[in-house]
């Protein structure tokens, strides 16, 4: 069920610290540069992953995950929907917590069930910034 879902994202979002973005632009006025900024202003961790960038966000940027010399959380994918299979097996030869496939991405129940057998959480048709926005910063504001 959704609700279900949602506890397990708020819970996904309170437990993570490292968000590697793959297919996040150069460009600031993009919604991967847009989300990613604003994780990092969160409290995140991000990990910038493309090969046309040597550093987005103050971060370096890595050409692939494999590139990557630490462990990741959560491989947060802004991609077009074609090239969302091959993402997602490239985000589970590193293994993360998750793995979150942005808005605007596509619908993937083979992918879910791919993820999901591997022990995997798997997020698809979500905003990570949005759910951020109305799961935890709330909480953080009550402090």
């Amino acid at each position: 069920s959704l609700s279900r879902e949602t506890d397990r994202v708020e819970q996904l979002l309170e437990e993570v610290q490292t968000i590697a973005v793959v297919g996040i632009s150069r460009n600031r006025h993009r919604d991967s540069q847009y989300v990613a900024r604003y994780l990092q202003n969160a409290g995140y961790r991000i990990v910038p992953v493309n090969p046309a960038a040597d550093e987005l966000l103050g971060e370096k940027s890595y050409p692939d995950l494999q590139s990557i010399p630490f462990e990741v959380d959560v491989v947060d994918i802004f991609r077009r929907p074609d090239d969302i299979p091959a993402a997602v097996d490239e985000a589970l030869d590193i293994n993360p917590k998750a793995i979150w496939l942005q808005l605007g991405t596509g619908d993937h129940p083979e992918e879910r069930k791919k993820v999901e057998a591997r022990d995997v959480d798997f997020v698809q048709k979500r905003c990570i910034k949005v759910d951020h926005q109305f799961l935890i910063r709330p909480k953080l504001e009550e402090v």
